[in-house]
């Protein structure tokens, strides 16, 4: 299965709402006036785009019309998607910097998926050879430490933990340090998605990556943020209080196939400033991919002969 067939059988479900929305409005009229404009605007909205880039998105639509006079569906169709790309933006990976150490910070709200992520890149950079170790510094469930733990024997890669309740900080010290003197190339760190408060949570974050700079400044330190599509509108949110505690290399998307709200990949990208890496468009291990707008886009917005 081609990596177009991966997505666009993931994103079935928002497919499947945007096509439906299209066939209503355009009801084989062909021809978009403004009325037809402001439902396909709700429409955007009804599959999480969010209202921002939904407006922004229609802006770009009714200047392309006023300027060419071309209002067929085919040339909105083509407008919509030309915006969408350029606000997910060209497609960038999580690329591993050889000769070095490299450390991919787990970051996000517990459910989102993170440890399984974690658990998927290890599967995917031990497939290409690389030596990889993990980090449970969710030191705050009991279950985070086992589930990645678990990975650890599936994948048969060391896990450096401590029990729960430890200083997360200091899981993360002597998992540098083991990765270091192993001479690993990847250290995958599990974080906590939830403490006593918001704040709590941030501040810790922070810390892990003060200790991570100061006892691996030469690392190619990769904070990641995993969120969840089928929460929707809560992922920009997300996107936004986590790109405050930590510098965000880039953001995975998962569960993308779970519900009709694979547009929110389009509301994160246009409020946050970090790029989307990761698409999770199903359980499997081969479902974890790099993210690629445009056959995101292509995979998201119908051929208008379907």
């Amino acid at each position: 299965m081609g990596l177009f067939d991966v997505f666009k059988k993931g994103l079935s479900k928002t497919r499947g709402l945007v096509s439906e929305g299209l066939t209503r409005i355009s009801a084989g009229m062909g021809r978009y006036d403004e009325d037809m404009l402001e439902e396909l605007e709700a429409l955007l909205v009804q599959a999480d785009v969010g209202v921002g880039a939904s407006l922004h998105i229609i802006d770009a639509v009714r200047k392309n019309i006023k300027s060419t006079g071309d209002d067929s569906q085919k040339a909105v169709m083509h407008t919509v998607k030309k915006e969408i790309i350029d606000i997910l933006g060209p497609k960038q990976t999580l690329s591993l910097e050889d000769n070095s150490l490299n450390i991919i910070l787990m970051v996000g709200v517990n459910g989102t998926g993170k440890t399984t992520t974690a658990g998927k890149l290890c599967l995917k950079y031990k497939s290409l050879g690389k030596k990889v170790m993990l980090a449970a510094a969710d030191t705050f469930r009991a279950a985070a430490i086992e589930q990645l733990e678990e990975w650890g024997k599936r994948t048969n890669t060391p896990v450096i933990s401590q029990t729960v309740g430890s200083d997360p900080a200091a899981v993360c010290y002597d998992a540098i340090h083991a990765a270091i003197s192993r001479r690993a190339d990847v250290l995958i760190i599990d974080t906590a998605g939830r403490l006593h408060n918001k704040q709590n949570l941030m501040d810790e974050l922070s810390k892990i990556s003060r200790v991570i700079e100061r006892e691996a400044p030469s690392a190619c330190i990769m904070p990641l943020l995993i969120i969840d599509a089928t929460t929707g509108q809560n992922a920009v949110i997300q996107a936004e209080v986590f790109s405050k505690a930590v510098r965000l290399n880039g953001i995975g998307i998962t569960k993308l196939d779970g519900s009709a709200k694979g547009g929110v990949a389009i509301a994160v990208a246009y409020t946050a400033k970090a790029p989307i890496l990761l698409a999770g468009l199903g359980e499997g291990v081969e479902d974890l991919v790099d993210f690629d707008s445009e056959i995101f886009t292509e995979s998201l917005i119908p051929e208008l002969s379907e």
